[in-house]
């Protein structure tokens, strides 16, 4: 089965182009203190190394906005001002070089502070992020709806929608959070059906750890798998580059977008006669800064590990003295013992990773 997705406005943050028939982004924020332009560039860095495309930092300062400048000149993907309450700090954030503005309209002020930041925007060519957010909904349509249901979410997007339309800019995408993750993945529905503007998807707040990964895991996937959504971001308590990570996993389960290898092993069971999790535990590891896409099974039963892991493209599986290594089902090396297993599939790997890399540079 494959997703098909819903064709979008296409717009341009930066060089990377969201939307249209564009690969889902995947998106992160850091935690650093803006104003620190070392850390904030530091941090940024091993985003993009983890693979993050587009990056959105806090601009909640005079001294963070105007910091901008020297963290673009260290970066190489776009970056994107997340701006609440100060108008003021949405224009000066384009005016020093960000890509794009993240602002939740119903906190920005008057209107006429909406018109200086579109016109900014305009002479910049800069995008706006129309941020609907649950926790901060407009009072009327909180009374209106008596919460912040998925169908406020919409209203109060296309309210925004339409008052910026009506200042002739249409540079935008859209994001409708909510830290329900089935009122999230409703309102994205809602908000798809009547709209072709780019979707930035997330659940606000997911967490930390397992809860935060498993919430954001489902609404996202769901949203994703209904074609929906054009740039991603795992909203995650600690370090980020742990959300590229899980975003990536995301995408790849989807078969949306693939980018290193996907490993995997058994859940064990009686039958398991090696550690399991120590091995893949190492195999993980052994592959962790690798970016081409092939499959790997670890496996804790001689008997059916590769008939089970026939698709993968090279595994293991091992038994009581005797361990194999087999690449597309079939047995090609066996092995006694569990660390010589280890010894052996690792230099298997690596030889079969060199293979890859050298096809990929056949014309």
């Amino acid at each position: 089965m494959k997703i098909k997705r819903k064709v979008t406005k296409k717009i341009y943050v930066g060089s990377v182009d969201i939307g249209g028939l564009a690969p889902v982004r995947v998106q992160s924020m850091t935690n650093t203190n803006t104003e620190d332009i070392d850390a904030t560039v530091e941090q940024i860095t091993r985003l993009q190394d983890a693979g993050c495309e587009i990056i959105r930092v806090t601009v909640n300062t005079e001294k963070a906005a105007k910091a901008l400048p020297q963290i673009l000149d260290q970066i190489s993907i776009p970056l994107i001002a997340d701006i609440h309450f100060n108008y003021k700090l949405a224009i000066m954030a384009v005016e020093q070089g960000a890509h794009a503005i993240r602002i939740n309209p119903g906190n920005i002020g008057p209107e006429k502070n909406l018109d200086k930041i579109v016109d900014c925007c305009k002479s910049n060519s800069a995008v706006i992020r129309v941020g609907i957010n649950s926790g901060s909904l407009e009072k009327d349509l909180l009374k209106k709806y008596g919460h912040a249901t998925p169908e406020a979410l919409v209203e109060s997007a296309l309210r925004w929608i339409s008052r910026i339309e009506k200042r002739n800019f249409s540079n935008l995408k859209v994001s409708l959070k909510s830290s329900s993750v089935l009122d999230t993945v409703t309102a994205y529905e809602q908000f798809s059906e009547v709209s072709d503007y780019p979707l930035h998807v997330g659940i606000t707040e997911a967490g930390f750890g397992v809860r935060g990964i498993v919430k954001s895991s489902v609404g996202i996937g769901l949203i994703l798998a209904k074609g929906i959504g054009d740039t991603i971001r795992i909203s995650l308590t600690g370090d980020p580059v742990e959300e590229v990570f899980v975003a990536w996993e995301i995408l790849k389960s989807l078969g949306l977008r693939y980018k290193g290898p996907d490993i995997i092993s058994c859940p064990t069971c009686g039958r398991t006669r090696i550690n399991i999790e120590k091995i893949a535990k190492i195999i993980e590891n052994e592959v962790k800064n690798e970016t081409l896409y092939f499959k790997i099974a670890v496996m804790g039963c001689v008997v059916n590990g590769p008939g089970e892991a026939k698709e993968a493209d090279i595994g293991l599986a091992g038994g009581e003295d005797l361990g194999v290594i087999f690449k597309k089902g079939k047995v090609i090396k066996k092995v006694d013992g569990e660390d010589r297993l280890i010894e052996e599939f690792i230099k298997e790997l690596r030889a079969y990773i060199k293979s890859l890399k050298k096809e990929e540079q056949l014309p």
